[in-house]
């Protein structure tokens, strides 16, 4: 089971991170993730101890890539379980998103996990009361090196009204690591109509296969362009 590990050396304070106006819990866990690469290209699943985001875990995520475009939630804050009325771990990320935007977010984990790259979203809660949420995704590598693991938080403002809330794409930016400049992934027009759980799940989820090629319409904007 990929078990949340605690060690002293990853309890880091990052509340002064404030990158994300409005929306601190993004910010901590942001900071806390680049804090942790410590000169790598990325943190370990293993390095993340949740005393390190304790103030975001509410919000915050872990996902593992279990097939091509497919992710699924081990673990997940209260926050995403109010969002889907149910249990959210074990659950694909593709299932917070209403249908016409599942395709899109599957590409761009896929370019998450294969460039590797860090990506921020923009969403509204679709139909119902006025919604806004957020997200970052943010790669880790497993215990065996491969990068199939990736360190998120969803965010929302607003009442979640009835569960579940499905969130309609509204932007994304996708960066390279270790690239300054972002590409923005406008998501198609559409009309816009506490407690802390973070938990492994206990279900264990298939090795991921790392051999399909980025999709091609997810062009990455490098320094050198």
């Amino acid at each position: 089971m990929d078990k949340m590990h605690k060690t002293n050396q990853n309890v880091l304070t990052m509340s002064d991170y404030q990158t994300h106006s409005g929306h601190a819990p993004l910010a901590q866990v942001e900071a806390y993730w680049e804090a942790l690469r410590a000169g790598r290209d990325m943190p370990r699943r293993a390095d993340i101890d949740p005393r390190g985001i304790e103030s975001a875990l509410e919000f915050a995520f872990i996902l593992e890539r279990v097939a091509p475009g497919v992710a699924r939630m081990r673990i997940a804050g209260h926050h995403l379980h109010m969002l889907m009325g149910m249990e959210a771990r074990g659950m694909p990320l593709t299932s917070f998103f209403r249908s016409d935007d599942r395709q899109r977010i599957s590409d761009m984990l896929e370019e998450v996990f294969q460039t590797p790259a860090t990506a921020q979203l923009s969403m509204t809660g679709g139909a119902g009361s006025p919604l806004d949420a957020r997200m970052i995704l943010l790669p880790l590598k497993s215990d065996l090196g491969d990068v199939s693991r990736i360190l998120g938080c969803l965010m929302s403002k607003g009442d979640i009204g009835q569960a579940p809330r499905r969130l309609t794409l509204r932007s994304a930016t996708v960066r390279a690591l270790d690239t300054a400049p972002r590409r923005l992934l406008p998501a198609a027009d559409t009309d816009s109509k506490q407690h802390s759980g973070f938990e492994d799940s206990a279900s264990p989820f298939g090795h991921a296969d790392t051999t399909k090629k980025r999709p091609p319409y997810l062009r990455l904007i490098k320094s050198s362009d």
